[in-house]
């Protein structure tokens, strides 16, 4: 094997490590939130985040002028939103749905970039809209037509992943990515230290030990920097249609550990909306190309 095939062995091993760490994520997560609050768990994970982040790109951080700052803070903004609302959704649902119902943001991009760019959804983006709605549906949607408070939180933040998404395909046009994660990380963690102490609660040395710091840690260090790094390392030296195919099968071990650690019950009617929800974030990402020859 010569070294280029090396690297893009690597790299696939990167990305679905990263994938890996994020599936595990809504577990650890859910488990968390059961005795800490839900500001005061974001802002120290974005925290630690944001401090190993700065530690490994401290030399990058001389490019900083007016324009990161602006960018970095806006799409911290936007981080904060989604992951307050994702983490509230996860709170009063289950791990395998909150990972399937924030993929909606693969579906949501396409259109908000339309509206941002004036660049149309292509066949595939609609084909794959409307399978995610019916895919929602099943999951979602109970006997009566109504939707759990933790499905359509996770699905607002579903929608702010999908805004970050696009604010960040602008800002790093002509900017250095890794920057502006240091500085969205380190932003976000100063938004939410401010809705804690509005909105938060501060637990007590005692609930912070043990296990729970030890969640804490695992979500800062690798569901947020170390995921980050290795999903950047992956995409350097993989096709952007195999990183679509990969990055999607992070709902799936979602799922997978749910039902190992959390015991979700998998009803007929869920894994249908699973599915349904996999194929359209699939045909949206990679428009199928994996299908067809060269």
């Amino acid at each position: 094997m010569d070294k280029t095939k090396k690297y893009m062995a690597g790299a696939r091993i990167a990305i679905l490590l990263a994938t890996l760490i994020w599936g595990t994520s809504f577990i650890v997560l859910k488990d968390a939130l059961d005795g800490i609050d839900t500001f005061f768990l974001l802002a120290l994970r974005f925290s630690i985040a944001a401090l190993v982040l700065v530690l490994v790109f401290i030399k990058k951080l001389k490019k900083i002028n007016k324009s990161y700052i602006i960018y970095g803070c806006l799409a911290g903004a936007f981080l904060t939103f989604s992951y307050v609302f994702q983490t509230i959704g996860l709170d009063y649902t289950t791990p395998g749905k909150n990972a399937f119902l924030t993929t909606i943001y693969c579906i949501l991009v396409p259109f908000i970039y339309w509206i941002v760019k004036k660049v149309k959804p292509d066949a595939f983006n609609y084909i794959a809209a409307i399978i995610c709605i019916i895919g929602i549906g099943f999951v979602s949607l109970d006997g009566n037509l109504s939707m759990g408070f933790g499905d359509v939180m996770t699905l607002i933040g579903g929608f702010g992943f999908a805004l970050h998404m696009v604010l960040l395909a602008v800002a790093t046009k002509d900017r250095d990515p890794f920057v502006l994660t240091c500085i969205q990380f380190v932003s976000a963690a100063v938004f939410l230290w401010i809705l804690t102490a509005l909105f938060g609660e501060v637990p007590s040395a005692q609930v912070l030990s043990g296990s729970a710091l030890f969640e804490i840690i695992y979500l800062a260090v690798f569901a947020s920097a170390l995921a980050m790094l290795l999903q950047a390392i992956g995409q350097k030296y993989t096709p952007a249609s195999q990183v679509a195919v990969l990055m999607t099968l992070e709902s799936v071990f979602g799922v997978v550990f749910s039902v190992i650690f959390y015991h979700e019950v998998l009803t007929p009617k869920l894994v249908v909306g699973f599915i349904l929800i996999f194929i359209a974030v699939l045909t949206s990402e990679t428009k199928l190309s994996f299908l067809r020859r060269k």
